[in-house]
């Protein structure tokens, strides 16, 4: 008489192999390229919301400092992040992917942590808030330059932060070199900005980098 028990083994290892090849299939796509729920998908639609932002900002200060170096500081961050920002849109579209995914902001980095913490779905790092921004916009002359640099120096250290975390889940070759320029170009900025706070007798807001 054969064994049920037997009989039921090569269904459940099937259904295993099903479960398995669906999960892939949201990590990996067809044909290898980043599905859905990536790091790589997550990764370029909430850097693409956090450049965004920056280009936002920039645009306040360009629009209203008198000040070159604030100015060109502006200029250089708008046509960074919004030609960077392209490009993540433009993986999204050849990977066959909506801009806009299905999970919070930040979930493809839940458990892996960024900035020594782990990271919070919904919650992009450094982002300003509503209340920031519409301070920025009434702020004037030296006061709006320094609550700029305070702003985008936290979120530039927010972006490296997701750069770093991107790092530690991918070495998908145009992503992870996105990435590493996004890391060291930030960072350049980030000390720049700090330089420019130094000369207008003001400090940074406290950093998010460990």
């Amino acid at each position: 008489m054969e064994n049920p028990g037997r009989s039921a083994k090569p269904f459940a290892a099937a259904a295993v192999v099903v479960v398995v090849a669906a999960a892939l299939f949201l990590v990996f796509g067809r044909g290898g390229t980043p599905g859905d729920a990536s790091p790589e998908a997550g990764f370029a639609r909430d850097m693409a919301t956090h450049h965004a932002q920056a280009v936002e900002m920039s645009f306040i200060i360009r629009d209203k400092s008198e000040s070159r170096e604030i100015r060109s500081l502006a200029f250089d961050i708008i046509n960074t992040q919004a030609n960077q920002r392209g490009m993540f849109l433009g993986w999204l579209q050849q990977w066959g992917l909506s801009p806009v995914g299905e999970q919070r902001p930040m979930a493809w980095m839940t458990g892996h942590g960024h900035g020594g913490t782990p990271a919070e779905p919904g919650v992009m790092p450094g982002m300003a808030t509503a209340a920031e921004l519409t301070r920025l916009k009434e702020l004037r002359g030296t006061q709006a330059e320094v609550l700029f640099l305070q702003l985008m120096t936290r979120h530039h250290e927010g972006g490296v932060q997701m750069a770093e975390g991107l790092l530690k889940l991918s070495d998908r070759e145009e992503v992870a070199g996105m990435a590493r320029k996004i890391v060291t170009g930030q960072a350049g900025e980030i000390k720049l900005m700090t330089d420019m706070l130094r000369h207008r007798a003001a400090q940074p807001l406290p950093s998010l980098l460990k």
